[in-house]
């Protein structure tokens, strides 16, 4: 972790690591505006403000937010299947 001004920002390595995801998933996330990258000095290194990785952490996925919201049996089935 590199501390400047006051604000704690982290290396890719250690932003997959909270995450729980590769390299290429926390580049895709930039790329896709969920997280913000800072180029340290001259070098093509970036960092990752902690505050916005941790708040990534606790976002949920669309995913998770559609199991929660079907609570009828008749929404699960009222899909056809490709056949």
């Amino acid at each position: 972790m590199i501390v400047m001004d006051g604000e704690e920002f982290l290396t890719a390595q250690e932003a997959c690591a909270i995450l729980s995801v590769k390299p290429a998933t926390l580049y895709a996330y930039v790329s896709r505006g969920l997280l913000r990258s800072y180029r340290q000095g001259i070098k093509r290194m970036r960092l990752y403000r902690r505050e916005e990785v941790e708040r990534l952490t606790r976002l949920h996925g669309p995913e998770e937010q559609a199991d929660e919201e079907v609570t009828d049996s008749e929404d699960t089935q009222a899909w056809i299947p490709y056949v």
